[in-house]
């Protein structure tokens, strides 16, 4: 039995070994994508990201069992940091789902970031493709928690969970652009310490500003370690996604995403081309040392870098 015959039967292992073929951009794993696309588009994906300490991987934990008690199947990427020595996740976040590991109805993968920025691994977009292929009904991606720079994350997810923290100023980080309008669900963890109730109120009151959006996200208090209101916070993220699909957005959400994709891809294999062409013709090495003289600019410079490829 070839391996997508295997990912399609439900084979863990198959999915694992495709998965670390797409990070290691095997041409292999690529041409088997394209056979199984057809195969994809069934999986919600919930992106969940925040600061580093918000309790990410435990909340995802939570709601991952509680969709599991429905019977659903689910898949789990943690994104992690690379680690500097081996290049490989530091598989911090598959620490915290001991439980989730041995169920045969999950399936964890941590992810080094290797590099890359955004919170997310080059290869997170595939590895949805793949579980979703494998059959999973709810996939989790968990940013590796890295800030204001974690906006990636919407590309990707059909709902994206924002989770913050009292007293750790996450309330202001909230209210910064780019993060405030990335979220479609709030969840307040550690509800239980001094402070939820501010972070919430401000959080409310940032959202009565926002005038632009047809959807109004819900702000959750959670704690995770504690189990409580994990409930009602999967509650959230489903209205959410009935809200997609019932007002069209769900489509126009993934339409655009794999329009960003596909651009993303060309970008890559644009880069890739020149790259080899300018090492090839040790152009780059001359065109820097011409620009730092001041012999030329970088603008024709990159010019010249764009015609040695058309041509």
């Amino acid at each position: 039995m070839n391996i997508e015959d295997k990912i399609l039967a439900g084979d863990k292992i198959a999915c694992a070994r495709l998965i670390s073929m797409l990070e290691n951009n095997e041409k292999e794993a690529e041409e088997i994508l394209k056979k199984l696309y057809e195969k994809t588009g069934n999986a919600y994906v919930i992106g969940v990201t925040g600061s580093p300490g918000a309790g990410k991987s435990t909340l995802t934990d939570k709601m991952a069992k509680k969709l599991r008690e429905k019977g659903f199947k689910i898949g789990i990427l943690a994104i992690d940091p690379t680690s500097p020595f081996t290049g490989g996740a530091i598989l911090g976040d598959r620490i915290r789902m001991t439980d989730l590991i041995l169920d045969e109805g999950v399936f964890i993968r941590s992810m080094g970031t290797r590099g890359n920025l955004g919170g997310l691994s080059k290869a997170t977009s595939s590895a949805i493709k793949v579980l979703d292929i494998f059959g999973c009904d709810y996939i989790f991606i968990e940013t590796v928690g890295v800030g204001q720079s974690e906006i990636d994350i919407v590309k990707m997810a059909d709902t994206v969970v924002m989770v913050l923290t009292p007293n750790m100023g996450d309330d202001i980080q909230a209210i910064k652009a780019g993060t405030m309008e990335i979220a479609d669900v709030f969840a307040i963890n550690k509800s239980d310490l001094d402070g939820a109730d501010k972070t919430k109120f401000e959080i409310e009151m940032n959202l009565d500003l926002n005038e632009n959006t047809d959807f109004r996200p819900k702000v959750i208090k959670v704690s995770a370690l504690k189990n409580k209101d994990i409930d009602i916070l999967l509650d959230a993220v489903l209205e959410h996604k009935d809200y997609q699909m019932r007002t069209g957005n769900f489509e126009k959400r993934r339409i655009d995403n794999v329009k960003q994709e596909v651009l993303d891809l060309v970008k890559e294999n644009l880069i890739n081309l020149i790259m080899k062409k300018a090492v090839e013709n040790d152009l780059l090495n001359k065109l820097a040392k011409e620009v730092y003289a001041r012999k030329k600019d970088p603008y024709t410079a990159k010019e010249e870098l764009i015609n040695l490829l058309l041509n």
